[in-house]
Formats: structure tokens, sequence, C-alpha cells
């Protein structure tokens, strides 16, 4: 593909045109494409479905015949049946998390993946062609290799693959998207392309005109690729952990920065709640990767060790009852699939249970001896609890022994209540009654505190009811969300913002090798300094004209320096140039976007930020002879100037149009914080 729609003019280094990956084969039968493409028909029978409805309200409120209303009450009891049904059989597409595990033969408790938002095909050809014609002077059918590129480019996000390369391809097609929408979508003219993409939660379509709800969609579904690679990643290794931990923040981090990019999203599951709590559960899941790799090379039997594992098990369980209490408000809790909240509370019981598994071990089986550190084990006792049963010390429990086995005990006793609860959580829940390797865990877990409770218990002992205390949460690698790496923003300068007049033809006669005028600026060259004496000004050049042509030679992505070599040795009979001038703009006033979720029409106001086109980064380019008009602007017009009256003149560098592709949006660099 040419410069016309690639970012900074980026070329296929292999020249077989495979710039643009493809996605996976969408006819593939894996289980997690099935899984998508079952999504996609729910999807279609969930809208055909509120179209029935929406008709039925309708006639509803029209007719005052009671039997028709009769008739359209029924009908809408048979429609709203089928909408619930299509929406448990949505939350079970939610629900099934074996198909992203590891393929590995794991002992690990499953992870949550987030699933793919669906979009219908787009057709950006004829909009665009039309554009390019109107608005840049340029046929539109001389484009169509690079807009069915383009579009191809679209189709494989829709089936990405789930690894790194998937990634690249969100990424790759996300940094067009603010190219797409300085070159083509002017606020003073719809382009007549309608983006629809439906909720992963609710199945509910949600279309609309900008490109406002294509970045945050094609951002969500980045997320959840990530979510499922750390899903697949075997966890019964170091690396296996580190790419599901890297997976997770990486997660986090794009869904943060979806969160405060863009608000007020039509879209329920891209909603400023329901992202909090999808970050959490992102980070929560990353805090018990870090958990896990910690205990892989195994836990060591030691006071200090069991100790330091009790409070990183109290930190899962902490993350994780955050993300359930969130998962239970208003109004998140009427969409989040109840196998989540489930998993969550299970969780959360399991791994408090751990944590009090380990502090009772360390009670139970270490006695404090001459040789242990009395003041080291005290320390850390102290930094356990929060509070001790009244009348206690951590001094006193460590060195009496009926003490350190009376709250030893209460821990194991705390921690086969905890494996009980989560036993029966996790029974309440059909979904994961299908996940085998949990219940196994769960029952291990169970069975390995009712195995420490019997090897302490003594039948002839008084039955004690001392309550054990509440253990601190700690870590010593706290889960942080990870921003993917990020370049510069999008074009500003030569867009469908800007009005351009046709290309007009000047003659250029020097006069004692002086052309009369300055040139400044990068790709394009602009005119300043005009002589309004000189021949060329005569011929219709004006101040502010940018040079995009010189003879034959399209210049639009030429230097200074680059046009001066051309112009300098310009004879007698002289040499046409080719110049666009910037017509004056009406000032852009909000438009009005059209929002149709769930064939409701709403209406918001559309305030498309400035971008920053500053670039600090220049570096040399060929002299090509081709280069599209809508090439232009890939970086802003430096401040250097320079006279035609010489040959030797100023022969700055060319414009940095070999920069590597945005990879991730950066919210210093420009900002798409849009109000849908």
């Amino acid at each position: 593909m040419t410069d016309t729609l690639l970012p900074n003019g980026l070329k296929d280094a292999g020249g077989d045109r495979s710039y643009f990956r493809k996605g996976c084969n969408p006819f593939a039968q894996t289980g997690r494409s099935k899984l998508q493409n079952k999504r996609a028909s729910l999807n279609h029978e969930i809208i055909k479905e509120m179209r029935m409805r929406a008709g039925a309200e309708n006639l509803l409120k029209a007719t005052s015949n009671n039997k028709v209303k009769e008739m359209v009450l029924l009908e809408l009891s048979y429609v709203n049946a089928n909408l619930q049904l299509l929406m448990g059989q949505l939350e079970g597409l939610n629900s099934s998390v074996e198909v992203y595990q590891s393929t590995q033969e794991t002992a690990n408790i499953p992870l949550i993946a987030l699933g793919l938002k669906e979009t219908k095909e787009v057709d950006f050809s004829a909009p665009f062609k039309d554009f390019i014609l109107e608005h840049y002077s340029e046929e539109g059918n001389s484009y169509e290799d690079e807009i069915a590129d383009l579009m191809d480019l679209r189709q494989a996000c829709r089936t990405p693959s789930r690894n790194t390369t998937g990634v690249d391809l969100f990424a790759k097609y996300y940094s067009h998207l603010p190219l797409m929408e300085s070159r083509f979508f002017s606020p003073n003219r719809p382009t007549g392309i309608f983006f629809t993409w439906y909720d992963s939660f609710t199945g509910v379509p949600v279309c609309q005109q900008n490109l406002s709800l294509e970045k945050a969609s094609i951002l969500f579904n980045m997320a959840a690729l990530y979510s499922q690679i750390g899903t697949r990643s075997d966890r019964q290794t170091i690396v296996g952990l580190e790419e599901a931990i890297s997976s997770f923040q990486k997660a986090a981090g794009i869904l943060n920065h979806l969160k405060e990019t863009f608000t007020h999203t039509p879209s329920y599951d891209m909603s400023p709640a329901m992202l909090s709590m999808l970050i959490r559960m992102m980070l929560a899941q990353t805090q018990e990767c870090l958990f896990e790799k910690t205990a892989l090379p195994g836990i060591r039997n030691q006071f200090h060790s069991l100790m330091k594992m009790a409070q990183e098990a109290a930190k899962v369980s902490e993350t994780y009852d955050q993300v359930h209490q969130s998962m239970i408000q208003t109004p998140i809790k009427d969409n989040v699939p109840l196998f989540w909240s489930t998993m969550s509370q299970v969780k959360t019981n399991h791994y408090r249970s751990m944590a009090h598994y380990f502090v009772a071990s360390a009670l139970l089986d270490h006695q404090l001896g001459p040789s242990d550190d009395e003041d080291q084990q005290e320390k850390t006792l102290s930094q356990v609890y929060d509070r001790l049963p009244e009348g206690r010390s951590p001094l006193d429990i460590l060195k009496k022994k009926e003490e350190r086995e009376r709250i030893g005990k209460a821990h194991i006793r705390r921690a086969i209540l905890g494996h009980e609860e989560a036993l029966r959580i996790y029974s309440l829940c059909h979904h994961l009654t299908k996940l085998e390797i949990l219940e196994g865990i769960l029952k291990a877990s169970h069975q390995r505190s009712l195995n420490k409770f019997s090897e302490n218990d003594n039948e002839e002992e008084f039955t004690d009811y001392t309550e054990a205390p509440d253990i601190i949460s700690k870590t010593e690698h706290k889960a942080e969300m990870e921003v993917p790496a990020s370049t510069k923003g999008p074009l500003s300068v030569f867009s469908a913002k800007q009005r351009w007049t046709a290309p007009r033809t000047i003659r250029l006669r020097p006069e004692d090798r002086d052309l009369g005028f300055t040139l400044k600026g990068e790709s394009p060259v602009q005119v300043v300094s005009l002589d309004p004496l000189c021949p060329a000004a005569a011929d219709g050049l004006k101040e502010g004209d940018y040079i995009v042509a010189v003879g034959e030679i399209d210049c639009k992505w030429f230097s200074v320096g680059d046009v001066m070599r051309l112009l300098k040795d310009v004879d007698e009979e002289g040499i046409d140039i080719q110049v666009v001038s910037m017509m004056d703009s009406n000032p852009a006033v909000p438009t009005k976007s059209a929002t149709f979720s769930g064939n409701l029409p709403k209406t918001y106001s559309m305030i498309c930020l400035a971008y920053d086109d500053e670039d600090k980064n220049s570096k040399s380019r060929k002299v090509v002879k081709k280069s599209s008009f809508l090439s232009w602007g890939l970086k802003n017009r430096l401040k250097s100037a320079s006279t035609l009256s010489l040959p030797t003149a100023d022969n700055s560098g060319g414009a940095p149009w070999n920069k590597p592709c945005p990879t991730f949006p950066s919210s210093s660099s420009y900002n798409d914080s849009v109000l849908y």
C-alpha cells in the first residue's frame, strides 16, 4: 500500500503487499472461533427480537382497538421471553472460560477472559472515493487498492489470532483511525459511513457515524485479546506466569485508558462503572498469578516463609473481594454473568482460607526454640495481625505453647469453614460445576485443612471457641496497570478539516537568478515573503501557497532542500510549478452524532479536541517521484526558511516519513475524549 492511507508512509519490507497482517481463518473450527461465531449469531437474533419488540410497542401506542391490544400484548410476552432466553445464552458464552484456558495439563484455578465485541462489515470504498475527488481534487478510483487494503485490515480485526500478532493487528488498525479521521471525516460533512458494534454483555447494537465508537471498540477488543492471552498461558512455568502477569496488566492499562479517554460511551460494556469493574478483575487475576509465581518454586516450611505466603494469599483474597463487591452493585449486577460474580466469591473464600492455613501451619508446626530469633518472630507476628484477642500479645503467643496451639487451631478451623463456604458457593452455579479442575482444587485444599486439624486435635481437651483474628494483607509484588508503548498522534495540518483550492499552474521565470519569494516548512513547502512585483506573483502565486509539484515531479513530500534542488537550475524559459491555497473554513461547531442503541435513537453532542501536531524527531527520506495529496501533513511544518536567490541555500533535512507506526494511543500527545 502506498503513502495514501499508511501512517508515516511505511512500506512492506518484503514487497509482497503483506503490510496488513491477516487475522485467523474465520472458518477455522477451533473452540474459540466456534464461541465467537455463536456470539455473532446470538447478536443477530437479539437485534431481530428487539426490532419486533419496538414494532409491537409502537403498535400498542398507536391502536385503540382492544382486541388488537390483546394480540400485541401476547406477542410482546413471547418476544420478551425469547429475549430472556437469548440473554441467558449470551451469559453462557461469557461464562465459557474453559476454551480460553491453557491447553497444557494444569492444576491451576481457571481465569476469566473477556470475549471480543462483534461488529458489522463497513464499506469505505464509495464514500472515500467521493471525498477524495471532492475535497482533494484527485481521482478516487486511483486509490482502490489502498482502500481495499484498509477494509481488509478491518475485516482481519474481526478474527485476530490469540497472540502478539493479533494484538499488533489491532494496534495497526487503531493507528490508522486518527489518520482516517483527519483525512476523511470532516466535522461539517457527514461521510455516510455507519459503524455498528454489539455490546459484549447484552448483545445490544450501537451505531454511530463518527470514529469514536470504532476507536473505543478496538481498544476494548485489544484488552479482551490480552486477557485471552493471559488465560491461555502455561501457569506451571515461570515464563508462562510472567506472560500471564504482563498480559493482564496490559489489559487493565488499556481498559483504564479507554475509561479515561472515551467518556459517556453509549455501549454498556464500555461504561465507566463496567470498565472500573473489569480493571479490578484484570488486576485481581494479575495478583493471583503473582501469588502463583511466588509459590511455584515451593513454599519453604519455615515460620517467616509461611507468614509471608499467608499475607500474599490474603492480598489475593482482598482483591477478589473488591471485584465481587463491584459486581454486585447496580447496574452492573444486572448484566454481569453470574459465573463471574460467583467465581470471584469462590476465590475470595478460597484464598482467605489458604491464608489462615499458612498461619496455622506456622504456629502449630514451628515452636519457638533457643536458636530462633525471638524479636524477628515477634515482629513478623505483630505485622500479620491487625488486632489480637483481648489479653494476648505476640510474645505470649510465641512463648506459651498452649496459646500458640489455641490460636493455631482457631486459624485451621477458620480455614476449614472458608473452604466449605467456597465449595457451597461453587455448587450453586451450574456453569462453575462444569469446571472439574476447580472442584478438585477446592476439595484438595479443604482436605488438607482437615488433615492439619486432625493432626493437632486432642479429644481429651475441652472444646475451645477462640476466634482467629483477621490476617492483614500484604504483598511484595503489587499488580499494576501497564500501558503498551505509545507514540505520536494523528495528522492535523492537511486533513479533512481544511479546505483547499484545486492545484494551479504557475510559470516561474527567474530574474537575475531570483525567483522573488522564500520557502519554508517541511513536506509540503510553503511560499513566504513573496515579492508582489515578481513574475510569479503576476502569474497568480500567493503568499502562503503550498508547492505540490515542480515540472512533472510530485513534491508534496519534499523538503525545502529537495524543492530548491529542482529549482536552482531553472533557465530563462522558466518552469511550471503547481500550488494550492488553503481556503477559509467555517468555524468548526460541535456536530450532532446520532447513536442508535437497540432501535432507540439518541443524540449526543460530539466535541473533538484539537490534536497536537508538534513533531520533535526529524529523519531523512529519499526523494520519491509520486506521493499522494492525502499523505500530506504526517509531521508539522518546521519553521525553517530559505531563499531561492542562491542555489546554495539551506538544505534542511527531509520529511520524517519513515517513522514507526503507532502501537498504542498516547493521551499526552492527543486526546480522543469524546462525549457521545
